[in-house]
C-alpha cells in the first residue's frame, strides 16, 4: 500500500514560512556581521556568537518540533498552570544565588554557564492564559466592568515581578499585548478607554520612579545634548542610520559596530542593518515582519471563523507580541522611542529569545495545521 506524501507547504501557510525563514536567515547574517569584531577582540573567535546562536536556534527548533505535536486544546486546558509556574520562576529569579545578575538586572535563572531569561517565557505564558480567559469570560468582558478587572490582577503580579528584576521593556510588551487581546475580544470602548488611561498613568509613574529611567526619557528627547554620556547609545545609532543612506555601506563594512555602538548584535542590531544595507534593507526587514504578522492574524481569523475561539485569540496574542516587540525595537534604534532592552525578534542575538520565539512559531504553525485538517 502506497503512502501519500503531503508537502510541508500544503500543511502550513507557505507565505508564513517564507517570511519566517527569510527573517531568521537574514538575522543570522546580520547578527554575525554586527558581532564579528567584538567577538574576535573579546572571545578571540570571530564566529563565537554565531556558533552560540546556531546552538540556541537548533535547540529551539527541536523544542518547537515537539510543541508542534501538541494539540492547541492542551494549551487551553493547562494555561492557568503555566501562568502559576512562570510566576514562581519570576519569583525565584529575585532570590540571590538562584537568579543570575547581568548588567545590574536579575533576569536569568540557571546553573553555571546555562541560563534562561524567564521574562521571555512570561510573555508566552500571559498570552496563553489570556487566550483561555477571553474564551471563558467573553460575555463578561463585553458587558461588565469586572470582566477586565480580574485579569488585571494577574497582570499586576507579573508586572511587579518583572519590574523588580528590573525589566521595564518586558513589562511594556506584556501589558500592551494583554490590552490588545482584550480589545480584540470586544471589550466596550468606554471600559477600554478607562483601562488604558489607568495603565498609561501607571507606566508613566513607573518610568519616572527611577533616576535611570528618567535619564532615558530625557535623553531620548535630545540625545545630542549629552552625546558622550546618557545620549551615547542613541547618538551612535543615529550616526549608523546617517551613514547607511539609500543602499548602505555594504555588508560587513559598518564602522559603528567597531566598539562605537554598544549592544550592536542585540538591542541595536537594526542600526547595523540600516548602516550596512541602507534604507532599502530597512524597508525589506520591515516588509518581512509585516508579511509575517499579517499571515499570523489571518491564521487567527481563520481559526475564529471555524469556531476555534481559543486558537484565534492565541494567534492574535502571539501576533501582537511580535508586532509590539519589533515595532518598539525599531523605534528605539531610530530614536522614536526611549531606550529599552528589547531585541529584534528572530534576528538579534539571545538564546532565551530565539528559543521562545521558536515555541511561538510552533504554536502558530499548529493552529494553521489544525485549521487546514478541519477543511479536508
Amino acid at each position: 500500500m502506497r503512502t501519500q506524501f503531503t508537502p510541508v507547504y500544503t500543511r502550513h501557510d507557505k507565505w508564513l514560512l517564507i517570511a519566517l525563514i527569510s527573517i531568521v536567515t537574514l538575522g543570522l547574517l546580520m547578527m554575525t556581521s554586527a558581532s564579528i569584531v567584538v567577538s574576535d577582540r573579546v572571545m578571540h573567535q570571530p564566529f563565537y556568537y554565531l556558533f552560540r546562536q546556531l546552538v540556541y536556534l537548533t535547540v529551539g527548533v527541536v523544542i518547537g518540533l515537539g510543541v508542534l505535536q501538541i494539540e492547541i486544546a492542551s494549551w487551553e486546558k493547562h494555561g492557568r498552570q503555566l501562568m502559576v509556574v512562570v510566576c514562581g520562576l519570576l519569583g525565584l529569579v529575585l532570590i540571590p544565588g538562584i537568579g543570575h545578575t547581568v548588567n545590574g538586572s536579575a533576569r536569568w535563572i540557571g546553573f553555571g554557564p546555562l541560563g534562561f531569561q524567564v521574562s521571555e517565557l512570561a510573555k508566552l505564558a500571559i498570552v496563553v492564559f489570556m487566550a483561555g480567559y477571553l474564551v471563558r469570560r467573553n460575555h463578561e468582558i463585553q458587558t461588565q466592568l469586572s470582566g477586565f478587572l480580574k485579569p488585571m490582577g494577574i497582570l499586576a503580579v507579573v508586572a511587579f515581578l518583572l519590574l523588580k528584576e528590573p525589566d521595564f521593556g518586558a513589562t511594556v510588551v506584556v501589558t500592551t499585548t494583554t490590552l490588545g487581546m482584550m480589545f480584540l475580544a470586544g471589550m466596550r470602548i468606554k471600559d477600554f478607554a478607562i483601562l488604558i488611561s489607568l495603565v498609561v498613568i501607571a507606566l508613566v509613574f513607573v518610568a519616572v520612579s527611577e533616576p535611570y529611567r528618567i535619564a532615558r526619557l530625557t535623553t531620548f528627547l535630545n540625545p545630542w545634548e549629552r552625546p558622550f554620556d546618557t545620549g551615547y547609545q542613541l547618538t551612535q545609532s543615529l550616526i549608523a542610520f546617517g551613514r547607511g543612506g539609500w543602499f548602505g555601506v555594504g555588508l560587513g563594512n559598518s564602522i559603528q559596530k567597531m566598539f562605537y555602538l554598544p549592544e550592536a548584535h542585540t538591542d541595536f542590531l537594526f542600526a547595523v542593518i540600516a548602516e550596512e544595507l541602507g534604507l532599502l534593507g530597512m524597508f525589506s526587514v520591515m516588509a518581512l515582519f509585516l508579511l509575517l504578522v499579517t499571515r499570523i492574524f489571518y491564521i487567527g481569523r481563520t481559526a475564529q471563523f471555524a469556531g476555534r475561539q481559543f486558537a484565534g485569540y492565541l494567534a492574535y496574542g502571539l501576533g501582537l507580541w511580535i508586532t509590539i516587540q519589533f515595532t518598539v525595537s525599531i523605534g528605539v534604534n531610530c530614536g522614536l522611542l526611549p531606550t529599552k532592552g528589547l531585541t529584534l525578534p528572530f534576528m538579534s542575538y539571545g538564546g532565551s529569545s530565539i528559543m521562545v520565539n521558536c515555541i511561538l512559531m510552533a504554536l502558530i504553525l499548529r493552529i494553521d495545521y489544525e485549521n487546514r485538517i478541519r477543511t479536508l
